[in-house]
């Protein structure tokens, strides 16, 4: 069956099988960003956007996607162009092995579109269901701190007042 999902804004028309995950169709059509981990939901390794929302990819039927919008981290930047989140976690040494870099990228990202100065405690809430096997997550966050001042956002922890959980993936 073909599932008609925008990726990375355009649209794919992709063949799934009906039981197929959203993970498995995206890496089969080569966003390979998209990484394999615990396949259960609480590792993080796989979170794509959905309609700008944090989500496990793996947990997600991709036939049940037909008109849904997905962002991958290859569609946040590249490595000649990257998206100042991107540029931050480099800068601030946010990434060790990189495995799980894409979904906290993207999750940092939804966090940042919601409120324009999150506090270090909305980033770790945001980092929830990121499971980071290198680090304390402290460089992390102090790049989403970084790329929250770059974008034009103070960073100084006065909240993004929407009152909303804007982090974890769902």
């Amino acid at each position: 069956m073909t599932a008609n999902i925008e990726v990375n804004g355009a649209p794919r028309a992709l063949e799934v099988d009906p039981g197929e995950t959203l993970l498995d169709a995206l890496r089969a059509a080569g966003f390979k960003g998209v990484k394999r981990g615990c396949e259960n939901g609480t590792c993080g390794s796989c979170v794509v956007l959905l309609d700008g929302v944090p989500h496990f990819s793996c947990l997600l039927l991709a036939a049940a996607l037909d008109g849904r919008k997905v962002t991958t981290i290859e569609g946040l930047g590249t490595p000649d162009a990257p998206h100042p989140i991107m540029r931050a976690f480099a800068e601030e040494a946010g990434v060790q092995c990189g495995y799980c870099t894409p979904g906290m990228v993207l999750s940092a990202k939804a966090l940042l579109d919601a409120g324009p100065r999150p506090t270090e405690a909305e980033v770790r809430e945001a980092f929830d269901g990121h499971l980071c096997r290198c680090t304390g997550y402290v460089k992390q966050v102090q790049a989403v701190l970084r790329a929250a001042a770059e974008l034009g956002n103070t960073g100084t922890g006065t909240g993004s007042g929407t009152g909303e959980r804007t982090g974890g993936a769902r």
